[in-house]
């Protein structure tokens, strides 16, 4: 698109936007956050953008919209949209266009306390029909894993999230390299080849390192160095100037970029210099016109780093909106000991089901919607927050109850005979007690010498006592005559109120393997109608849970999710 067309789009949807009449200081905002690499024309660009406003302005509001339909612009700004539980965001008048982002390091799996941060800048930037970014902050070559990122936006797209922009700050080096040479230019960081404890006992007590007031020709002399090989690894750092007097000694003169000597799975060793987390950020969220940023307080510290370097660059810090530490009651979330568990064999795989992350509680059959709404139930809030899966499990319940057809499955199962039962070839079930129009499910019934044949739970068995009467859940009443042999007898076909229920099965049984949340596995035996099932749906076994087949053929193996 030519740089007037696309100044030109911009000018119609805010003169759209705003009854008919653009404005110069809005448009030129947009413009910058729009187009980053636009950002450092803005003021050769103003006699342009005077010009198409004053072009577009003499049109009416219909001629507008029409010539911007034709541009493929937004016609009218989606209407601000309260989400559930989401308070305001703040100073939301500043900017043109409320801009959000989501920076996973793809080191690891996505988990909730990720999902947090997505999903509240994503409903955020949805909310006042803003843009959202996904930037993959990806500055560490030494724990960026190449399966990650493709892990992560599936992740994503599942939960339902879209965005607008796609960043990865592995392709962004130049930017940052520019922008260090900029700030030793001005004396405003400099290259440290103190050693480790040298520089941090110092930077304790207040004082400056040597490599400090050292002018700033030598310090591009040494950056040179750092990026031709002069140094190695933790033998130089380029720090920023700050305080050396703030009370917090972190914040005293930080480092901003470092040697790695490692590959990047994305650029190899095209570089050797890579720049740490507040430095990339705080360039970027600049770049990228970042308007509110969202994130756990946690990241305090980082803040006060990040605007240092705002101030040494002259730009205006975005608005941050914290929130407490999500948990999620008995599951690990660190990402560090996930992947290192996944790497010693320890666990199966990043969507093993002992797990809280996403492609864990995928495997196991939640739907996005469960997760979503958890997420935007705890919204905002400062105060730590520890999720119990009793509350997941309650959400996901009122999504997939509506949806789950109903089958039979018995675990272990034992073949317990049943002396005078009416001999019947069959017994049809609905799929779903909520919904006729499912169809129905056949159980043939199995019998040898005269007594029908059912496998029941050890379990129920066991919870049985001998002359009780029970009911073969939607067949016929029983009374237990003996746990060993097992034996039963027909106690009649009508509906007793009272009397305890057991599911069962007769007739071709199919073997089932259930995967527990605990990584065990259950086995058991279903009803025949389960070799029709097809891999991903989701089922409820009746008094037994809801579950997710994983693999179909002469075995069902299927997940666990919950009762």
């Amino acid at each position: 698109m030519e740089l007037r067309e696309r100044i030109l789009r911009l000018a119609l949807e805010n003169a759209v936007e705003h009854g008919g009449k653009a404005l110069l200081d809005p448009v030129l905002r947009r413009v910058a956050g729009e187009f980053p690499d636009l950002r450092q024309r803005l003021r050769e660009l103003v006699p342009l953008v005077e010009e198409i406003l004053s072009e577009i302005n003499l049109l009416s509001p219909e001629e507008q919209r029409k010539r911007l339909e034709e541009l493929g612009g937004r016609a009218v700004r989606e209407k601000r949209e309260r989400r559930k539980g989401l308070p305001d965001l703040p100073n939301v008048e500043k900017y043109e266009r409320v801009v959000t982002r989501f920076a996973p390091n793809p080191n690891g799996p996505l988990h909730l306390g990720h999902v947090r941060a997505a999903l509240l800048s994503y409903e955020y930037a949805r909310m006042y029909g803003g843009k959202f970014i996904l930037r993959f902050e990806d500055t560490n070559p030494a724990n960026a894993k190449e399966e990650m990122y493709g892990m992560i936006k599936e992740d994503l797209e599942w939960l339902g999230i879209r965005w607008d922009e796609e960043f990865y700050q592995s392709d962004r080096l130049e930017l940052y390299y520019r922008m260090a040479e900029r700030l030793l230019e001005e004396g405003k960081a400099y290259v440290c080849s103190c050693k480790a404890e040298e520089f941090r006992e110092k930077r304790d007590r207040g004082l400056p390192c040597p490599c400090r007031e050292l002018p700033p020709q030598e310090q591009l002399e040494r950056w040179r160095g750092m990026k031709e090989g002069g140094y190695g690894e933790e033998e130089a750092v380029l720090r920023l100037k700050t305080d050396l007097k703030h009370p917090n000694p972190a914040v005293r003169d930080w480092p901003a970029f470092r040697v790695v000597e490692a590959p990047h799975p994305r650029v190899g060793r095209k570089y050797r210099v890579w720049p740490l987390y507040n430095f990339s950020v705080s360039i970027d969220d600049h770049e990228m016109g970042i308007t509110h940023v969202i994130r756990g307080k946690e990241h305090e510290v980082n803040e006060e780093r990040q605007r240092f370097l705002f101030r040494l660059l002259g730009w205006e810090y975005p608005t941050v909106v914290q929130y407490g530490r999500l948990t999620l009651a008995g599951s690990k979330l660190s990402k560090t000991e996930i992947v290192r568990a996944v790497e010693k064999g320890e666990l199966k795989g990043y969507d093993d089901v002992r797990l809280g992350t996403l492609s864990a509680l995928r495997r196991r059959g939640f739907l996005p919607e469960s997760v979503r709404r958890v997420i935007l139930e705890v919204g905002l809030t400062p105060v730590d927050s520890s999720l119990s899966w009793e509350s997941l499990e309650a959400q996901n319940r009122k999504l997939v109850d509506d949806l789950a057809l109903r089958y039979f499955f018995v675990p272990s199962g034992v073949w317990v005979r049943v002396r005078n039962a009416p001999e019947l070839r069959e017994v049809e079930l609905p799929l779903h007690p909520s919904h006729p129009e499912r169809g129905k499910r056949r159980l043939p019934l199995l019998y040898r010498e005269g007594c029908l044949l059912v496998l029941l739970s050890p379990e129920d068995l066991r919870n049985l006592k001998e002359g009780e009467v029970f009911r073969l859940k939607d067949l016929m009443n029983v009374s237990l005559l003996s746990l060993s042999p097992p034996e039963a007898e027909f106690r009649g076909l009508e509906l007793l109120p009272g009397i305890p229920k057991v599911q069962w099965v007769s007739g071709d049984p199919v073997k089932v393997k259930v995967l527990k949340p605990d990584g065990t596995v259950e086995e058991g035996w279903g009803e025949p109608a389960l070799r029709g099932v097809k891999v991903g749906e989701i089922l409820q076994f009746e008094r037994y849970g809801f579950v997710r087949v994983e693999e179909t053929g002469k075995e069902i193996s299927v997940v666990f999710g919950h009762r």
